[in-house]
């Protein structure tokens, strides 16, 4: 894998979550990516476990300011730009140690964001809420709902604070003067983002990816495998009243809030907790499971477990919301059930446990797949080509184009049709 001689230097920044998860993964995963294609790659990480809330009220509000606009991460970014000399800033997640502010740093250079998450569009990132995907803030120029909802850890003073950081940001032309590029992970994700109001001409569509290829392995397949945070989000409650309906063993791996559901499931038969695994663990797991089931009820992004499943010939189960309706295709690579519908869950896993055959055609596809889109090479092209264009957007041009909610109703919105995926 070559890179493009045009970009020889990366500068990544990034903010790690107090809990570790695909974000921090995708960030390490690209870095090894470009310096194995030759390109010099430095970071700038911050980490949200050093804030510390509660100290005083004084400082709660200096920690809710600099979540919004954090001088100290704007010179710190500077100061690595001054010495690295890059190409091109790579941002991931900026909430919220580094907070939006560290994109003015930029000063001309060339800046691409990825979307990992829905922030921009939404002050808890998930558009998810009550147990069911909310779109509510979605266009509005100020999130409010978000707020009103206190869809932050329930506090709204802290959902204030993240409004408040897009809504300021926005306003000033940060998103509009400094970033070039951004890096949706799905189609469906663009969709979302450029109806919350970021320009299409700007968003790029690359999905993640998975190297060195683990193989998929010849071994028997049996059973029905979860991987993931036991999360309400995931649809966790539904795949439990799914395996009693269903009568399939489910392996279970990972943690999360509804842990003690699942241990108690466990404890009847019906489920089988691995806990954590690590991630050769968790391949090992995937080459001899039936299928990979995801039943979220809410927007995914681009789950690295599918990823790591296409990868091992592993057709995936998954709810027909969001990205998941487009990154697997029904009968192809995997089968889909409605979200929230623990009957239609089951029905497809009993399916899946009864046709051998048929499942292993979708693993085939599914393996296919990987080798055609969810390779690093394909990754490292496409990140190229999303360096490229933002280097070629000049000043003026993005002086252009503006980020401008989109007015919405003052009646609650329904979630986007599925008929835009794909």
């Amino acid at each position: 894998m070559n890179a493009d001689p045009h970009v020889g230097r990366v500068l990544q920044v990034h903010t790690r979550y107090r809990q570790g998860g695909g974000e921090d993964q995708v960030v390490e995963a690209e870095r090894q990516l470009l310096e194995a294609a030759g390109v010099s790659v430095q970071q700038v990480i911050f980490h949200n476990a050093d804030l510390r809330e509660g100290r005083s009220a004084a400082a709660d509000v200096r920690l809710a300011a600099s979540a919004i606009w954090s001088r100290a991460a704007v010179r710190r970014v500077r100061h690595a730009i001054r010495a690295q000399q890059p190409d091109v800033m790579h941002v991931h997640n900026t909430f919220a140690a580094a907070s939006p502010s560290v994109f003015t740093a930029a000063d001309g250079l060339p800046v691409v964001h990825t979307l990992h998450n829905y922030r921009m569009v939404c002050p808890v990132a998930t558009v998810f809420r009550d147990g069911h995907a909310c779109t509510d803030c979605v266009g509005r120029a100020v999130p409010w709902p978000g707020v009103l909802h206190a869809c932050v850890h329930g506090s709204r003073a802290q959902s204030a604070v993240a409004a408040a950081t897009v809504t300021l940001h926005r306003a000033v032309g940060t998103f509009r003067r400094h970033v070039g590029t951004y890096v949706a992970l799905t189609a469906f994700q663009r969709g979302l983002m450029i109806e919350g109001g970021l320009p299409a001409d700007r968003i790029r569509v690359i999905s993640n990816f998975l190297e060195p290829d683990p193989g998929a392995g010849e071994r028997p397949r049996s059973g029905i495998l979860y991987v993931g945070r036991l999360a309400e989000e995931k649809g966790i409650g539904v795949l439990l009243r799914a395996s009693v309906l269903a009568g399939v063993q489910v392996r279970v791996a990972g943690t999360g809030p509804l842990k003690s559901a699942v241990e108690q499931a466990a404890a009847t038969g019906d489920i089988v907790h691995e806990g954590s695994l690590e991630p050769s663990a968790v391949i090992g797991e995937l080459r001899t499971a039936t299928a990979l089931v995801l039943p979220s009820i809410w927007f995914e992004g681009y789950p690295l477990a599918v990823v790591e499943a296409y990868a091992t010939g592993t057709p995936v189960i998954a709810s027909r919301i969001g990205s998941l309706a487009e990154i697997v295709q029904d009968g192809v690579t995997g089968l889909l059930a409605e979200p929230h519908d623990a009957d239609g869950l089951a029905d497809r896993m009993r399916w899946a446990t009864e046709h051998p055959t048929e499942m292993r055609q979708m693993g085939l596809s599914a393996r296919r797949h990987y080798e055609t889109h969810l390779r690093g090479a394909n990754h490292l092209d496409a990140l190229m080509q999303a360096y490229r264009a933002a280097g070629a957007r000049g000043s003026a041009d993005r002086d252009d184009v503006e980020l401008v909610a989109k007015p919405a109703d003052d009646q609650v919105r329904e979630a986007p049709s599925e008929d835009r995926q794909g």
